[in-house]
């Protein structure tokens, strides 16, 4: 039979929807496939090794994790911030929810000074740990890790940002958009789907942590990390509480070792500490000392 111009024969049509056929895309091109839950395994896999490869190749050699709020921004923002609140207040004076953003806006300006805190001490780790303070070369060590979002997070990737070092952001999918702060290095961030795998990289070349005032996920970072300490998984690894008013009132350690909860040897793995120097020679006295032991 004579085929008409413009018309294909159905054996034609045929090979065309063959080639158009998810079936027929190569494995790790399918999107469907790579997105299906049967393959949540194997995205779980590229999450521990993605960021694993490019650390390596990076030449990091160990961390120092940074955790804290993402509400705490520095001092001018939080007092534009209660500028803001307290004109709203003005126009409707009788309104209680708007009395109590004025209250909490005040409390992010007594709050702002652990931002320039955690500024301040993440420019001392990245010096001492990147002695070329390059931003791609060489080697190394005590590299800042954060979630890589804003308040603590940001404050922390600034300072070493601002000190010419390199550090690290670890940002996470959420139902609300969260975007990279500006200060993390471009090759050193990266983005993960799953908390725990996210967890995995915090700790994995972590040799010391300090916790800056924070909410929910500050508190289930520092009881994951106290629990790794003691059950030894994490050896003697420092973990710093910065603002020790904040820390002793939030939570009683002490109550929890007189009712026999945790034992007296526990309130070891916690140092607590107001100064950005300070908290900084406590961690590296006590990494140099695991090292020499070592």
């Amino acid at each position: 039979m004579t085929q008409f111009q413009g018309t294909s024969s159905p054996e034609q049509t045929n090979l065309d929807a063959i080639l158009k056929s998810p079936t027929y895309r190569i494995g790790h091109e399918d999107p469907d496939l790579l997105n299906s839950n049967a393959m949540r395994g194997v995205r779980m896999l590229l999450e521990i090794t993605k960021p694993d490869l490019q650390l390596e190749t990076a030449g990091i050699e160990s961390t120092i994790i940074v955790f804290g709020g993402a509400r705490i921004v520095d001092k001018d923002t939080a007092a534009a911030k209660l500028a803001q609140a307290e004109q709203r207040l003005s126009a409707t004076p009788g309104s209680s929810s708007l009395k109590r953003q004025v209250v909490h806006a005040k409390q992010l300006v007594d709050l702002s000074h652990f931002y320039d805190a955690a500024r301040e001490f993440a420019a001392l780790a990245s010096q001492h740990g990147q002695a070329d303070k390059g931003q791609s070369h060489g080697c190394a060590s005590h590299v800042i890790v954060t979630g890589g979002g804003p308040g603590i997070m940001e404050a922390a990737n600034r300072g070493a940002f601002e000190a010419g070092c390199r550090s690290i952001g670890l940002n996470i999918t959420l139902p609300f958009e969260q975007h990279p702060n500006h200060f993390i290095t471009p090759d050193l961030c990266f983005k993960f789907n799953y908390f725990s795998l996210r967890k995995f990289h915090f700790v994995m070349r972590s040799i010391g942590a300090i916790l800056f005032p924070g909410g929910f996920g500050t508190l289930d970072e520092l009881f994951e990390l106290l629990t790794l300490r003691q059950v030894g998984t994490k050896g003697s690894m420092p973990i710093v509480l910065f603002g020790t008013e904040f820390w002793r009132r939030l939570v009683d350690f002490n109550y929890l070792a007189e009712m026999g909860l945790i034992s007296d040897d526990d309130l070891d793995l916690i140092h607590f500490s107001d100064s950005a120097e300070e908290a900084w020679d406590f961690i590296r006295n006590r990494t140099r000392a695991e090292t020499e032991a070592s």
